[in-house]
């Protein structure tokens, strides 16, 4: 796949008035929204360039991109194009007056739409840093929170895309959630009155790791991740944190095989688990994992916790069994079991859905009248800044230089408009 790299002068040279350096794009691939689609409706706002003599957009006009048999066609009601090598649509100007629509969704800056792996139309968009950062901070808490608080985000947002700047990065939460040209007035002010600022350490920029609760204790980023630990990441209580304490439960047995009746010709359809949710999470996982087809979960006989505590009070291994039926194409029906063993629970919370299994600080997992009870506190792995904590600090009126210092301690806010990095 070809990347958009080579739009980067031609695009510097439209952005104006103000004087826009390679090093403040961002290029960033279209998932989180779109998908993976092999159709996809674009239109326009304003005059947009494109490397196709033959194809010229017109504003207002609702196209659809179209991947057939691996060769990419663009139509207009009734009229279809092919398009040999993608699509690239750049704006003859760069302001807020030059946008494009990606399933109604607005985009600034220029666009390359490429086919990827051969059955997926893929949007590819570069803009500016700043302007990339306001369709990205609203989207990563609520623009409601006080100034300071989204200023705080604001700097570890821009500290992250800056680390990435020579990188193509995605709009999911692989990277950072972002949201187009759907700003908010609070997080857009945010943005500007920070223009340049990011975190350092010894010169260099942080990685500045965060998550929704540490649930009053934050996390080194080598328990999580392995390798060194930072130092700007210390186990620490966090007074500011509301711990968000969770709980869930999962029956241990899904099906009762016992009460099947095989002889009701509807009997797959008919066979229910008890824990819809947490299930669906589960056969997703055996889909993505080596078990395709249709999966019917009969029971988890074993979930517990293994091993000692982190000094975070965070747990680390566990084990999980999972028995199930699964029919195959041919209408094969196999029973097949999957094991977890005294393994890192970052294997398991994927299978239980990181939204139900909210973070590593638990409580209590107990079995009780077959049902399993899992307790804890926080949403996230727990590394650096608490957004929630941010949001405390700033309503008992800290700066975001204080929520900073004290969920990146020992480090520097520099403006990277003015000063060098090493």
């Amino acid at each position: 796949m070809r990347y958009i790299t080579f739009l980067l002068p031609l695009l510097v040279i439209l952005l104006v008035p103000t004087s826009i350096y390679a090093e403040n794009m961002v290029t960033v691939k279209l998932k989180n929204y779109v998908g993976h689609s092999d159709n996809i409706t674009i239109q326009i706002k304003g005059d947009f360039l494109s490397f196709d003599p033959t194809l010229e957009l017109q504003e207002g006009v609702k196209y659809e991109l179209i991947l057939e048999k691996g060769i990419l066609h663009i139509q207009k009601g009734e009229e279809k194009q092919e398009l040999q090598g993608g699509l690239v649509l750049v704006p003859k100007q760069y302001d807020y007056n030059h946008t494009i629509y990606i399933n109604e969704r607005p985009y600034l800056g220029a666009m390359e739409f490429v086919i990827e792996d051969g059955r997926v139309i893929r949007p590819i968009n570069q803009l500016p840093l700043e302007d990339y950062l306001k369709g990205v901070v609203p989207f990563e808490v609520f623009s409601s929170w006080g100034p300071e608080t989204l200023k705080a985000q604001t700097l570890a947002a821009r500290t992250y895309a800056v680390s990435k700047i020579d990188q193509v990065i995605d709009d999911t939460v692989s990277y950072q959630v972002y949201g187009g040209y759907e700003w908010d007035v609070n997080t857009t002010k945010a943005v500007e009155e920070t223009k340049g600022e990011v975190i350092t350490f010894n010169n260099r920029l942080v990685e500045t790791f965060y998550s929704a609760s540490n649930g009053g204790k934050t996390e080194n980023n080598a328990n999580v991740w392995g390798g060194q630990p930072l130092q700007y990441f210390p186990i620490k209580n966090d007074p500011f944190d509301p711990t968000h304490p969770w709980e869930y439960k999962l029956n241990r047995t899904q099906i009762d095989y016992d009460s099947i009746n095989f002889n009701n010709p509807n009997w797959w359809e008919d066979t229910v688990e008890k824990d819809t949710e947490i299930i669906q999470t589960i056969k997703s996982w055996l889909n993505r994992n080596g078990y395709p087809g249709d999966i019917k979960i009969l029971s988890i006989p074993v979930f517990e916790l293994k091993g000692d505590k982190l000094a975070s009070e965070r747990s680390v291994q566990g084990s999980i069994t999972v028995t199930f039926m699964r029919r195959l194409i041919e209408g094969l029906v196999l029973f097949e079991q999957v094991e977890l063993i005294d393994v890192n629970l970052n294997r398991i919370r994927p299978m239980i859905g990181g939204t139900i299994f909210k973070s590593y600080l638990i409580d209590s997992l107990k079995l009780e009248n077959e049902v399993y009870t899992m307790k804890g506190r926080g949403f996230g792995h727990g590394v650096g800044m608490s957004q929630w904590g941010a949001h405390f600090m700033g309503e008992q009126g800290k700066t975001y230089r204080e929520i900073i210092e004290f969920y990146y301690p020992g480090t520097k806010i520099m403006d990277v408009s003015h000063e060098t990095l090493k």
